[in-house]
């Protein structure tokens, strides 16, 4: 116990401990968005400077650490997209706008989240069922924030879900075709024909 908690060069086995894992989290994003390298344990411990043994330390094997970064960029996207459709005011279509331009912008700076988690998890087959879980949770919380700006309408509730997953599939497809360079748009024309479709849906 004594050792567990030792401190090293001012910093607690605790906080080691953290910083390695952060460390595994950013090294398989890296290497997990690079089309031109596998996605192996050896890979992500090379490029995280570490050995294989503590990856073991923070996570039971690989698909448990791609998964921590697939929900990671799950939660990045809800919680930006939130934010920037609060920013906006009370105006739904403004509210809409400002989400979907918040994940573009997202993506920009950091085109290696939506390659991992819309389209590189696609291919391993343990995470594709928490890609497809992470995909209805974010259509979810679109029908959900859609009922709330602008109202029934005399929708149903499954139908509100329905047009969530019409919307959050279709960005995903639509985002796979804008990252793999065979859709050539600015972030604006993809803004506006987003908004129009999510407005579409739901009303």
């Amino acid at each position: 116990m004594v050792a567990d908690m030792a401190v090293y060069r001012g910093v607690s086995a605790v906080d080691r401990v953290a910083r390695r894992r952060a460390r595994l989290l950013a090294a398989a994003l890296t290497v997990w968005a690079d089309p031109r390298a596998r996605t192996t344990m050896t890979a992500v411990c090379a490029e995280a400077g570490l050995s294989e043994r503590y990856l073991y330390e923070s996570f039971t094997g690989l698909d448990q650490l791609l998964e921590a970064v697939m929900d990671a960029i799950a939660a990045e996207i809800e919680e930006t997209s939130r934010a920037a459709a609060e920013a906006a005011g009370d105006d739904p279509v403004a509210r809409g706008r400002a989400a979907v331009r918040a994940f573009m912008e997202l993506l920009l700076a950091d085109p290696r989240k939506g390659r991992v988690a819309i389209v590189e998890s696609v291919a391993v087959p343990a995470l594709r069922q928490r890609r497809t879980a992470l995909l209805r949770h974010l259509a979810h919380q679109s029908a959900l924030e859609s009922r709330a700006g602008l109202g029934a309408a005399g929708r149903s509730a499954v139908q509100d879900e329905i047009g969530g997953m019409l919307f959050i599939g279709g960005m995903a497809e639509l985002i796979t075709a804008w990252l793999d360079g065979a859709l050539e748009a600015t972030t604006d024309e993809i803004v506006e024909a987003a908004s129009r479709a999510l407005l579409g849906i739901y009303r």
